[in-house]
């Protein structure tokens, strides 16, 4: 592909033309995106590689609610109009989870040391006050707490792939400091510091203001990548 261009993510491809972006203004103005309207939070974090726990991503997430029990993401690697889409979270409450056979949950991993270390954020809009954005966000990573999340990439822009290639990889979530540290030297701190100063947040900050949430029960069959499983 080394004749191809490529955009500013690396992207093989021509820049878009005039036509393109046209077309996506008109399309915009007649037809019907019902599906992709129904998002209702942006979330940020890292994931882990299920199989090499030393590679990890940034991803934003776009959720939205299929019912009050089951929350799908699109994932993208950046909050960019040409940011590349990542994969797919799935997130169910403890209720499904239970219905799953034992097998199925080892694919499944936990949030609570993402919401507890303040390294699931929900980016605020620069209009709302900082006060009521935090409010906001408590709550909504209250009722986060306690999912458990399936989450797939099939794009590994972490080693530079231009495209997304060969098999999906299913991905995990940090489950303390320790594992964190198995995926970047710098830790939490480390691993945290240009997101949270290109959000303008501060995960320290925002673990401070979850210290009441409470912490909720987790099943022995999540989290399997972390248990040799």
């Amino acid at each position: 592909m080394s004749d191809i261009p490529t955009d500013s993510n690396n992207v093989p491809g021509d820049p878009r033309t005039a036509k393109s972006r046209g077309l996506e203004g008109g399309a915009a103005m007649v037809q019907d995106f019902t599906p992709t309207k129904q998002i209702c939070a942006h979330l940020n974090a890292f994931h882990v590689y299920a199989d090499d726990p030393t590679r990890c991503v940034e991803a934003n997430h776009y959720c939205a609610h299929v019912t009050e029990d089951l929350r799908q993401c699109l994932l993208y690697d950046s909050t960019k109009p040409n940011a590349r889409l990542l994969g797919v979270e799935y997130m169910i409450t403890p209720r499904l989870f239970e219905t799953l056979p034992a097998e199925e949950r080892k694919l499944w991993h936990t949030h609570e040391y993402e919401v507890k270390s303040g390294m699931l954020i929900m980016p605020a809009p620069t209009v709302v006050p900082d006060v009521a954005w935090d409010a906001a966000e408590t709550a909504e990573l209250r009722d986060v707490i306690p999912l458990y999340g399936k989450t797939y990439h099939f794009w590994q822009v972490d080693r530079g792939d231009q495209l997304p290639l060969g098999p999906p990889q299913l991905m995990g979530g940090f489950t303390s400091d320790e594992t964190v540290r198995v995926a970047h030297a710098g830790g939490l701190e480390g691993l945290c510091k240009e997101r949270d100063e290109r959000f303008g947040t501060d995960h320290r900050t925002k673990a401070q203001k979850r210290k009441d949430i409470p912490p909720p029960e987790r099943h022995p069959d999540a989290d399997a990548m972390w248990k040799g499983k």
